[in-house]
């Protein structure tokens, strides 16, 4: 796997993807059986679980927070929780972090944590996060899979245009689903949750002399527009519940228009 410094452009277009919702079918799994329970038995928040879990779906699925960072996503649901339901010590330092922070990874959480390690808040965030890793792993193999027509548009798009994976999920996993299946033999270079925002990866990858209108985004989240906006490239979007017609159609129309 190369790096952001190594990867050299090969094409005059450029499609960037959203991994975790977009072209893996895994974002509703990972968050209702992984992400909000762990933030539960971490916290020990059981005595309210059903509210919390409630609401962190909305806050990760079915709101314009979908597909949030998880650490942005872990602080605004516990800052939540500590005016709702129990307090949370540190949570304004986690909030700080995660606002501010120009990386969000459980490497930068072991950074902050050597530098303060009395706030215990940063070693519970990772623990959650170790956690979250630690249960996606073990989820059925069978339940992990890509979104139909997946692999057919990366396919067809390679012929064109160097392709980069953009996705704030853990690199790890990103690596794993797409090897799996069969996906990265269509892909250059993959920029997961430890390379930086996708605003960030958008710009470093323009940088390597695409025109910023050869360009497209896919992503079925409101922060993958706002990534494509920052950075003056096109967005297509895979709409949620509609992700096989949407890839149909970025091989029917979507693609075409990106050469055009």
């Amino acid at each position: 796997m190369i790096t952001l410094s190594e990867f050299k452009k090969t094409k005059d277009f450029l499609v960037c993807v959203d991994s975790d919702g977009c072209a893996m079918d895994t974002m509703d799994i990972k968050h209702i059986r992984c992400f909000g329970p762990c933030m539960v038995e971490v916290w020990q928040l059981q005595k309210w679980e059903a509210e919390i879990l409630k609401r962190w779906n909305e806050i990760n699925l079915y709101t314009l927070t979908r597909g949030i960072n998880r650490f942005k996503g872990l602080s605004l649901a516990l800052s939540e929780i500590n005016e709702q339901y129990q307090a949370i010590e540190g949570i304004d330092d986690l909030v700080y972090w995660s606002n501010n922070a120009d990386e969000l990874s459980n490497d930068a959480l072991k950074k902050e944590i050597e530098k303060a390690p009395q706030k215990k808040i940063f070693s519970l965030a990772l623990k959650w996060s170790e956690n979250v890793n630690s249960s996606i792993k073990e989820l059925p193999e069978s339940e992990i899979k890509p979104f139909p027509l997946v692999r057919e548009a990366l396919k067809f798009a390679h012929e064109k245009a160097d392709v980069a994976i953009v996705s704030s999920a853990n690199l790890g996993a990103v690596l794993d689903e797409w090897e799996k299946h069969g996906l990265l033999e269509h892909t250059d270079i993959v920029l997961a949750q430890n390379a930086g925002s996708k605003a960030f990866c958008i710009s470093e990858l323009l940088k390597k002399g695409y025109n910023n209108k050869n360009v497209v985004m896919c992503g079925d989240a409101p922060g993958d527009l706002k990534a494509a906006e920052s950075n003056n490239v096109y967005y297509f979007p895979v709409l949620v519940k509609n992700e096989e017609k949407s890839w149909q159609d970025f091989i029917n129309q979507g693609f075409s228009h990106l050469l055009d």
